[in-house]
C-alpha cells in the first residue's frame, strides 16, 4: 500500500506501507513523519481522510486532537468526493496509456504535475463543502487531502 497527501500546492512524501494497517502503526510510520509535518507546513489545513478503521480509532482521534490537527468530517460511502482517489486514478490511467515500465512510485507520483494536483484540489474544495456536513473552508488553499 502507499499513502500520499496533497494540498493546492504541495505534495507529501510517498510512503510505503507493507502489511496490515493498524491504528498504531497509522501514527507511527504516516502521522507522525509525514502527516503532521506535512499539515503543519500548511496554516489552517484542515485534513481529510476516509473513514477507514486506523483513521477513526479512538488513539488516532487523541493523537490528533494532541497535535491540533483540525479534520473534515467525513461521510461514510463518499469514495468520488476523495481527491487523494482522484491522483490515483490519473496515476492509473497514466500507466495503462504507456506501457513502458517506471523506475519506481516516486517517479509516478511526482511525475503528476502541480497543476493537475491544483486543478483535483480546487474541484475537491467545491464537492467537500458543498455536500460535508460542518464545512466552513472558504478557500481550496485550507484543504490538505
Amino acid at each position: 500500500m502507499v499513502w500520499g497527501a496533497i494540498a493546492y500546492h504541495r505534495r507529501s512524501q510517498l510512503l510505503r506501507i507493507v502489511g496490515n494497517l493498524n491504528s498504531n502503526r497509522y501514527i507511527r510510520e504516516v502521522l507522525q513523519p509525514e502527516a503532521v509535518p506535512f499539515l503543519q507546513s500548511l496554516p489552517g489545513a484542515v485534513f481529510q481522510q476516509d473513514n477507514a478503521r486506523p483513521h477513526t480509532a479512538r488513539i488516532v482521534k487523541s493523537f490528533f486532537a494532541a497535535q491540533q490537527v483540525q479534520l473534515l468530517p467525513w461521510p461514510a460511502c463518499s469514495p468520488d468526493m476523495s481527491p487523494i482517489e482522484h491522483v490515483w486514478d490519473v496515476i492509473g490511467r497514466r500507466l495503462a496509456r504507456d506501457p513502458r515500465p517506471v523506475a519506481s512510485a516516486d517517479e509516478l507520483w511526482v511525475g503528476t504535475g502541480m497543476t493537475k494536483l491544483g486543478d483535483i484540489a480546487t474541484a475537491a474544495c467545491g464537492r467537500c463543502c458543498g455536500r460535508v456536513e460542518g464545512c466552513k473552508t472558504t478557500t481550496k488553499k485550507d484543504l490538505a487531502f
